[in-house]
């Protein structure tokens, strides 16, 4: 009987080998997980005017991260000035987080620089932009050679629709050739970001863009990868009722790097008025759950949008202001979102703040679950699956990798090496 049912089984797993064989290879290459490389917290929209070369200075980044560091010393420098402005931390968190926020301004304010050539910059002379981005590349080829560019950076075009495609074009492809030109290849973290989608077709566009581009300059195939900017319900669904920013990815052929939510684009064009208009309303949510689900899997990163409610003027307004981007990042690290934007300086520290503290509210708890779930100890009285280990695995990745928890203080409360962490958070199971 065991022979006879030991055939059976073998026989019917080749039928089925065979049968799934075409679906295998689409899970394989449509979900292939997260890489486990870095993700910014941020993206900041720095219009591409104001980015010019500075001999004498140290340019628009090195600006922008003083302005943010002089905020956080004004604003934040001790755990009492802190809790006037963010008082759900405890005092005790607060002066855990201060110090590795203040660090964290003083070597890397800008994680992921964007140059915007689109809303920031608006629609000008072709002679003016092209200035612009003559100007924007002069000030990249400096921070090149001095060693200061962030992590991550790019440029963000005019759409595709067809008011604008010829111009955006244009200067993805001058800006693009002319960062090759500087750098000899495109550097590792390098994005485009392509805004106010509306059709499966633009994305497509897109990647016959590339493909040309990486012809022309003798890129590898597949070099060039771009952000898709939700900020059109278009994106969201489609006439006949499917996912519009699921058949986008699929039609970006492995080329799409991120999608990131458009605040105030979108909600205009749900007819949100102007004074409800936020990363908060119900309208929001919707596309950004939409944008999880389809992006699940993928590999495909989230970054949430932005407030124009910047932290400037009175005293009071500073205050409110800071207190709402401190709500709005918890919020969207809380739904699954780790990357936002900002749009000013005065905003760096709280996004590094309300971020370190996320991390370190619950590290303690994610760490010991671990160790339990390593150690296969179910004293406690919970059984963790491999799917819980690998968001445990993750959260703590997520921690070390942004600076609000040290390597040293995993190893001391987990008591494994990173390779077993990575392992586990891509697969939620211990090293064989």
């Amino acid at each position: 009987m065991t022979s006879t049912l030991e055939a059976l089984t073998a026989s019917v797993a080749e039928r089925l080998d065979a049968h799934l064989a075409a679906s295998d290879g689409y899970v394989a290459e449509t979900y292939p997980g997260d890489s486990g490389s870095r993700q910014p917290l941020h993206t900041v929209y720095v219009p591409a005017q104001l980015f010019l070369p500075d001999a004498a200075g140290p340019g628009v980044v090195g600006a922008w991260g003083r302005q943010g560091l002089e905020a956080f010393a004004a604003h934040f420098a001790t755990p009492e000035q802190a809790s006037t402005i963010v008082p759900d931390l405890p005092p005790d968190l607060l002066a855990a987080v201060l110090p590795r926020v203040a660090e964290k301004l003083a070597r890397e304010p800008i994680e992921d620089l964007r140059i915007d050539f689109e809303d920031g910059f608006g629609r000008r002379p072709d002679a003016e932009e092209d200035a612009a981005i003559a100007a924007a590349l002069a000030s990249i080829s400096q921070m090149h050679a001095e060693g200061t560019l962030p992590p991550f950076w790019g440029c963000r075009f005019k759409s595709f629709e067809a008011l604008t495609r010829r111009r955006g074009l244009a200067t993805l492809y001058a800006f693009v050739s002319g960062v090759v030109e500087i750098c000899g290849a495109l550097p590792e973290g390098f994005w485009v970001t392509l805004p106010k989608v509306t059709a499966v077709e633009q994305v497509e566009a897109m990647v016959m863009a590339c493909e040309a581009l990486e012809a022309e300059l003798g890129l590898a195939e597949g070099a060039l990868r771009f952000e898709i900017q939700v900020e059109t319900p278009q994106s969201i669904l489609l006439p006949d009722g499917t996912a519009g920013v699921a058949c986008m990815l699929r039609a970006a052929q492995g080329r799409a790097s991120a999608l990131h939510y458009g605040t105030y684009d979108y909600s205009a064009f749900c007819g949100v008025a102007a004074e409800y208009q936020s990363m908060e309303h119900a309208v929001a949510d919707y596309a950004k759950a939409v944008m999880q689900v389809s992006a699940a899997g993928t590999g495909v990163r989230l970054s949430d949008g932005s407030t124009n409610i910047i932290p400037v003027g009175e005293p009071d307004s500073m205050r409110a202001a800071w207190q709402l981007h401190a709500r709005l990042v918890r919020r969207h690290l809380e739904r699954g979102y780790y990357q936002g934007w900002d749009l000013h300086p005065h905003q760096f520290a709280t996004r590094y703040i309300a971020t370190f503290a996320f991390y370190r509210t619950s590290f303690e708890r994610a760490a010991l679950r671990l160790r339990r779930y390593v150690a296969a100890d179910t004293s406690s009285g919970v059984l963790d699956e491999p799917a819980t280990a690998k968001a445990l695995a993750w959260f703590i990745l997520r921690a070390v990798s942004c600076g609000a928890v040290s390597p040293a203080e995993v190893d001391a409360t987990v008591g494994i090496d990173e390779a077993t962490l990575t392992h586990l958070a891509r697969t939620g199971l211990l090293p064989a």
